[in-house]
């Protein structure tokens, strides 16, 4: 540094270095400029001559030539003998002395014979010295001096001329080259002040190339540890992704004849913004050390270990084992991130994901390569976490699938695109409707049918759950509000509702206005939950408890595949549980899942909580049911889902065992 500030010029050697590209630019220029002055002149005298002849013209031709022999002559001569590098100074002020005389010669002009006493060569005259004054200002854009000298007389002298004349004419035209004497003026300081700025500019550059070549053996020096620096996270000390896009491109690159294999294994932590957020960012940064260290010790002196960023991390395996020794890293690191890490004296645990990928199987290039092993670590995400993925073309398919699903679901909801439908619930004893569950039904214009699941998910990754349910619960209210037309005025119709949902938005409040715009009782609406939900003490429980004190009828789903506790399904007052479906295929030749139903509905019983069997498909399935003393069922074999306009065609078309049809009246049907 104190090398270059020491080759750095001061103001007196930048400002003469300066007045020498000044006086090269203006020399540059001259000849050419000279040339045309004396055409210019020549074809002047001839116009003027022709217009009325006099001897004055000649002597005011032959000073012009003479003068501009003699400017020739002396920068040849300045030239040859490089005045100019040597005194530049010197040399600017001969070239403005000259270019002074010239522009006084050129200033007689307007008083020359034919130029005062005829309009025409008046003009023209004019015009001439307009021109040249112009020209006189772009030919020396470097020293403005040299223009202004040139072109100020003959403007002056026209500007004079033009104000004695007196007439409105000869006033505008006075005005005119007053405005270009002043636009002249400053276009020639302008240009003059952008010369010298190029010119710092330049000779600073040039200053500082110089003193970074004298630099340059300094940074050979030191460029391997730069290098190496650049390469490496300063956290962990690993790797960082320049590293690892370099490596991977290199192996994926460096093939022969016979591939070699390559394995990526891509790690994230789960949820390490919770440790950040609660414990702050200096914990987090041991939590990534020591995952780094133990992710290290787990792989060989050949693979490349690197922190991708932020909580993700990566190792690149070759060789013919790279697979295997993959997988093994990945179980180990899932494995041993279960182990605490202790914070402040604190135990700490995270648990991470993985997703692998193996070249040239699942990529062919190292983006490929790359983003298939997200892929799977996305997959091991959702799939619940703390678990490792390996990448195939199914997991791509299924998050392309998704990722269509999102995209189109707004749009679906808005335009009805996402319909409601409608399955019956009835009585074995006699076969009278008790009630309806709504289910909603999209077919993609692209996918074709999505599952429920699906867009449900969807929903919960856009942050649209809410939306999605209120859609729902719309459509089951509009049932509600007909059905005692249908003569089914006792009938509940229920809706199901993700345990997601109760942390993002309260469902109670979104029910109230749709409860009241259609005019209904609450308890006519049946909330159906996972048993998940039920797990939730605090967040679940508190608006299942909302909705409870509303009215609103509460159904357990899927009762039997979870881990519910009787006694919270007390405390909750559920209304009904509803078997899966599971449990109802093949009974007739399954002993277990008699004793399992039976079992359920004696639970159900003692507890005063209706029991729901879903999935009966066959008159067999009903019956057995019945033996072991279910009340109410839901399945195809009663009837599928349909869509509101179908139902009153459905209710009609319907018997029971014992009651027959139910009463319509026209308006209903109609409706």
């Amino acid at each position: 540094m104190v090398q270059m500030i020491r080759m750095m010029p001061d103001d007196t050697t930048i400002a003469r270095q300066i007045k020498t590209a000044q006086a090269v630019s203006v020399l540059g220029g001259i000849v050419l400029s000279l040339a045309s002055n004396c055409f210019i002149a020549i074809t002047t005298a001839i116009v003027l001559w022709l217009y009325q002849p006099d001897g004055s013209l000649v002597i005011w031709l032959a000073a012009i030539i003479t003068l501009n022999l003699v400017r020739l002559i002396a920068v040849i001569y300045i030239k040859r003998k490089k005045v100019h590098e040597r005194n530049p100074e010197k040399v600017l002020l001969i070239l403005s002395v000259t270019a002074f005389i010239a522009g006084v010669l050129w200033a007689l002009a307007p008083f020359l014979p034919g130029g005062i006493a005829t309009d025409g060569a008046n003009a023209y005259v004019i015009f001439i010295v307009a021109g040249i004054s112009a020209g006189a200002l772009m030919q020396n854009t470097a020293y403005s001096p040299t223009a202004l000298l040139f072109g100020g007389p003959p403007l002056a002298a026209t500007l004079c001329l033009m104000v004695s004349q007196g007439t409105l004419v000869s006033s505008v035209i006075a005005a005119d080259v007053l405005l270009l004497m002043v636009m002249m003026v400053r276009a020639s300081g302008l240009s003059q002040a952008s010369f010298i700025r190029s010119e710092e500019d330049r000779l600073q550059a040039v200053t500082l190339a110089g003193s970074l070549s004298n630099a340059n053996h300094e940074i050979k020096l030191s460029n391997t540890q730069l290098e190496t620096l650049a390469r490496l996270d300063p956290l962990t000390g690993l790797g960082n992704r320049a590293l690892f896009n370099g490596r991977l491109h290199a192996l994926v690159v460096d093939q022969g004849a016979q591939p070699h294999p390559i394995a990526l294994l891509i790690i994230d932590l789960d949820r390490f913004k919770a440790i950040n957020d609660t414990m702050g960012h200096g914990a987090g940064d041991k939590v990534l050390v020591e995952i780094g260290v133990r992710l290290s010790q787990l792989s060989g002196p050949g693979d490349c270990v690197v922190r991708l960023g932020g909580d993700e991390f990566a190792v690149i395996l070759h060789g013919v084992d790279a697979a295997e020794r993959a997988q093994t890293i990945g179980a180990g690191i899932l494995a041993s991130a279960e182990q605490p890490i202790f914070i402040y004296g604190r135990p700490t645990t995270v648990g991470t994901s993985a997703g692998l990928a193996l070249f040239p199987d699942h990529g062919q290039t190292a983006e490929e390569l790359f983003a298939s092993a997200d892929i799977a670590l996305y997959a091991a995400k959702e799939g619940g976490r703390r678990r490792l993925k390996i990448f195939n073309p199914d997991l791509k398919a299924q998050i392309d699938r998704q990722q269509l699903i999102e995209t189109g679901l707004a749009d679906a909801i808005a335009t009805g695109g996402i319909r409601v439908f409608f399955q019956p619930q009835v009585a074995l004893s006699d076969g009278h409707i008790v009630g309806f569950e709504a289910l909603l039904r999209w077919s993609h214009p692209t996918l074709g049918p999505v599952s429920p699941p699906e867009v449900v998910l969807a929903a919960h990754a856009l942050h649209m759950s809410e939306r999605l349910t209120r859609h729902i619960a719309t459509a089951a209210a509009d049932l509600i509000r007909r059905l005692p037309g249908f003569g089914l005025a006792d009938t509940a119709v229920a809706i199901n509702v993700s345990p997601r949902e109760f942390s993002s938005y309260s469902l109670s409040a979104m029910l109230e206005p749709i409860i009241a715009e259609f005019g209904i009782h609450p308890s006519k609406l049946e909330i159906e939950i996972t048993e998940e939900a039920t797990l939730d003490a605090v967040i679940a429980g508190e608006e299942l408890a909302r909705l409870e004190q509303a009215g609103y009828r509460i159904a357990v789903d899927d009762f039997g595949m979870g881990h519910s506790s009787l006694a919270y399904l007390v405390s909750l007052r559920i209304d009904r549980l509803k078997i899966d479906r599971s449990f109802v295929t093949g009974i007739a030749a399954s002993r277990q899942n008699q004793a399992l139903i039976s079992a359920l509905i004696g639970i159900g019983h003692a507890l005063h909580i209706e029991i729901v069997v879903e999935g009966v498909e066959t008159a067999e399935e009903a019956e057995i049911l019945r033996m072991l003393g279910c009340r109410i069922v839901q399945g195809y074999h009663y009837g599928r889902p349909m869509p509101l306009e179908d139902i009153p065609a459905w209710i009609a078309g319907h018997r029971g065992p014992e009651n027959g049809r139910p009463h319509l009246t026209k308006e209903s049907i109609g409706d």
